[in-house]
């Protein structure tokens, strides 16, 4: 199967926090997500929101921070529409292929969104919005 064909099959994405994707466990093609006791979530394409902090355009990368800590975001300059989310302090949205869990969460985007405009909308709303799908899918 052809990479391409590989994503066209994968999950739609699941909200999480990098603080959930850093004590995620690797298990395959997949991540293993604790959202809470008991509860697990396989997970390979994530929907992730923060802040960026730094932008490496030589590294083709960018720092972001939610509330629960930061998480490196990969292959930011192939991304359509992406430039504007590339400055610090802007609020964004990104999905994307987890690389890595730990020690630093890192992610392959595949999508990238500003939501600077109602920002602290978002802020507020992230992490409820981050529970509520968990306990549906879990």
């Amino acid at each position: 199967m052809s990479k391409t064909e590989t994503e066209k099959k994968r999950p739609p994405p699941v909200k999480v926090l990098s603080s959930q994707l850093r004590t995620a466990e690797n298990c395959g093609d997949s991540y293993c997500v604790r959202p809470g006791k008991g509860r697990s979530l396989l997970v390979s394409l994530v929907w992730m929101q923060g802040t960026v902090m730094e932008v490496q355009l030589d590294r083709d990368s960018v720092l972001l921070m939610d509330e629960t800590g930061t998480f490196t975001v990969q292959g930011v300059k192939g991304i359509p529409k992406g430039k504007p989310c590339l400055s610090p302090g802007k609020y964004v949205m990104v999905m994307g292929v987890i690389q890595a869990a730990s020690p630093e969460p890192r992610v392959r985007a595949v999508k990238m969104a500003d939501l600077s405009e109602l920002a602290a909308l978002h802020r507020r709303t992230w992490k409820l919005e981050v529970e509520e799908l968990q306990q549906v899918l879990a």
